[in-house]
């Protein structure tokens, strides 16, 4: 199903009893489409919402500007990150799922505003998957995220993200007090197969997903 009523060009599927559903943010270029087999890797029968970001960069699709490589607009990036927390809450009416319930999958560009999204918009996130993130933004004040459960999946060779940004974005959040799960893998900044099983095994534990 995809509509753009509701503020984004997105797709949606409704979740399978006892599933949560899936807050699908791309990459910079990506589309709302860009991440569907990815969800149906990590948990079949998962509802999935998907927006297609609404920033443009030379083209292709953000959910944030940014100035440079690796400099955001932090001005832009609080306010797409509200829009965003809007658009779920919208949708969950919209839609009739259950809005306590969404997990977001981000990457690069998606995580990174998934990340914002846990530190300025607390509550509209039951957890996160956030693959290539690194530190969006540092709230004057941090968030309470009592338990909340992160998975964090980087690359030891990314040449985008320094190692120590991503070690700095979860300890941001365990001080925001989340469960942080931060893995490293060998690679770089794209994704790979030990990313998904990793991240699979860690929503299937945390959110009762049933074995594939």
């Amino acid at each position: 199903m995809t509509s753009p009523d509701l503020g984004f060009e997105h797709v949606f599927t409704a979740p399978a009893p006892d599933t949560p559903t899936l807050l699908l943010l791309h990459g910079t270029g990506g589309t709302e489409h860009d991440l569907l087999p990815l969800a149906e890797s990590l948990a079949p029968g998962a509802g999935v919402l998907s927006p297609r970001g609404k920033v443009l960069e030379r083209g292709m699709a953000r959910f944030f500007r940014r100035l440079a490589e690796g400099v955001f607009d932090l001005e832009d990036l609080r306010f797409r990150t509200h829009e965003l927390a809007g658009f779920v809450a919208a949708a969950a009416r919209h839609y009739g799922f259950d809005v306590r319930r969404v997990v977001a999958v981000g990457f690069s560009n998606g995580a990174n505003i998934a990340a914002s999204t846990l530190l300025l918009e607390p509550g509209v996130l039951a957890g996160a998957i956030l693959f290539r993130a690194m530190v969006p933004i540092v709230p004057d004040r941090l968030p309470s995220l009592p338990g909340t459960p992160v998975f964090m999946s980087n690359g030891r060779t990314d040449s985008l993200i320094p190692a120590a940004d991503a070690e700095r974005l979860a300890e941001l959040l365990r001080q925001a007090g989340a469960s942080v799960t931060l893995e490293w893998q060998p690679g770089g900044h794209q994704l790979t197969r030990q990313d998904v099983t990793q991240a699979q095994e860690w929503l299937r534990s945390g959110f009762a997903m049933p074995s594939a």
